[in-house]
């Protein structure tokens, strides 16, 4: 049984949640991350962990540590567009610990920063526990959770970090502005030739786009096509399919064929979308319950992180200190608010202005677009879209306090 009143319950042990409850716990706080699943491991979750991400880690005295794990390194990226490899982002230059993405599991993350938080005393992780409910008080604040099992764990504050499906916001009735995406995604991997390699790079046609990230000994890649239009993908034929990505890239025809069944390809329905108000007495939603990102730039894991250092910034010195939490979720949104909204703008322009268009061309492309051509023959100017991708928008430091606890 889930006993014992919390300062804090976290519901969702991806990203956010996870990086939450070790600052939460390092602050010296009482702190319970439930995670509905017996494990980490996803398929094709986001695996890129940015140069701000890497950063904070180096903060909290971890990078080191964290780089053993195994990993890859994209120090740029390029498109592939009218037979012309054309260099686009270079993050090389950037003014932090490692500047550069670092490919890396998920899962492998996730279990790194578990292990971290564990080693306070006031952090614990519950596997196999979904959070199905809210619980709340006479002045009807939220005051805990209620498990799917029908536990009650009660808490001083709630945490939603329950994913771009959040039950929990849903619950608590936050209001939800979708903006829209219009294209959806199939992620699938396939082994590299031996000799054949590089940084991340997207290979450009009419009609179709994919990129494709080196993860070693195979390419993660992701197929982007018109939202909607996946049972007409699927229904075309797989062959059909495999033809279309040899057409991309024919460098990797004999790859291709190693997909032989469609239980190989994964479909992520793109979603862009954020929350109008985080919070609620007694709740706070963070990461993608309270803003799904679109997959370009990869951003997504890294906003969500940063939404947890803020949220531990603000809130963990006081809450140590006895204060009400309430009074100060409106600051975590009013601070995290501004470059969530700065990097959805962003993502829609390239949706709307490059992704849509790109997608529903058929004339064939002739020659580079201008601004790839300015990109590649300036290399410099790659530093600026390195720095937006990579360091993102508002981006913290860590400032949440360190209170040594005793060994469990």
């Amino acid at each position: 049984m889930l006993k014992n009143r919390r300062d804090i319950v976290i519901v969702g042990g991806g990203p956010a949640g996870m990086m939450a409850g070790l600052l939460f716990a390092r602050s010296g706080l009482k702190v319970a991350v439930l995670e509905k699943h017996a494990d980490f491991l996803r398929d094709f979750r986001g695996d890129t962990v940015h140069p701000s991400t890497l950063d904070l880690f180096h903060q909290l005295g971890m990078l080191n540590d964290l780089l053993e794990l195994p990993h890859s390194r994209v120090n740029e990226a390029s498109i592939h567009i009218a037979g012309r490899q054309m260099k686009a982002v270079d993050f090389r230059y950037l003014p932090v610990a490692a500047p550069y993405i670092a490919m890396m599991p998920q899962w492998d993350l996730l279990d790194f920063i578990a292990a971290r938080a564990k080693q306070y005393s006031g952090f614990t992780l519950h596997m196999e526990t979904e959070a199905v409910g809210l619980l709340y008080d006479q002045a009807e604040r939220v005051c805990g959770v209620e498990t799917k099992d029908g536990q009650r764990l009660e808490a001083k504050l709630v945490i939603a970090a329950d994913g771009r499906r959040s039950v929990l916001r849903d619950k608590a009735e936050l209001p939800l502005r979708n903006i829209g995406a219009p294209m959806d995604v199939f992620w699938f991997r396939v082994d590299k030739p031996r000799g054949y390699g590089g940084d991340v790079f997207g290979t450009v046609q009419a009609g179709r786009f994919m990129v494709m990230i080196d993860r070693r000994d195979y390419y993660q890649c992701a197929f982007v096509f018109n939202k909607g239009q996946v049972d007409a993908v699927r229904a075309a034929g797989l062959e059909a399919f495999r033809a279309g990505l040899r057409s991309l890239v024919p460098d990797l025809s004999e790859s291709f064929n190693q997909l032989t069944s469609w239980d190989q390809v994964k479909m992520l329905e793109v979603a862009l979308d954020r929350l109008e108000r985080w919070h609620r007495p007694g709740l706070l939603a963070i990461g993608d319950a309270a803003h799904a990102m679109s997959p370009i730039g990869g951003v997504g894991i890294n906003v969500a992180i940063q939404d947890a250092v803020t949220a531990a910034n603000i809130l963990a010195g006081p809450m140590k200190s006895g204060e009400d939490p309430d009074p100060l979720l409106e600051h975590v949104y009013a601070r995290r608010i501004g470059p969530v909204r700065r990097m959805q703008a962003l993502q829609k322009l390239a949706q709307d202005r490059v992704i849509a268009p790109l997608l529903r061309r058929t004339k064939p492309i002739t020659k580079p677009f201008m601004a790839l051509r300015l990109l590649n023959s300036m290399p410099w100017l790659r530093r600026l879209p390195g720095r937006v991708i990579g360091l993102g928008f508002g981006r913290e430091a860590i400032q949440s306090p360190e209170i040594p606890t005793s060994p469990k």
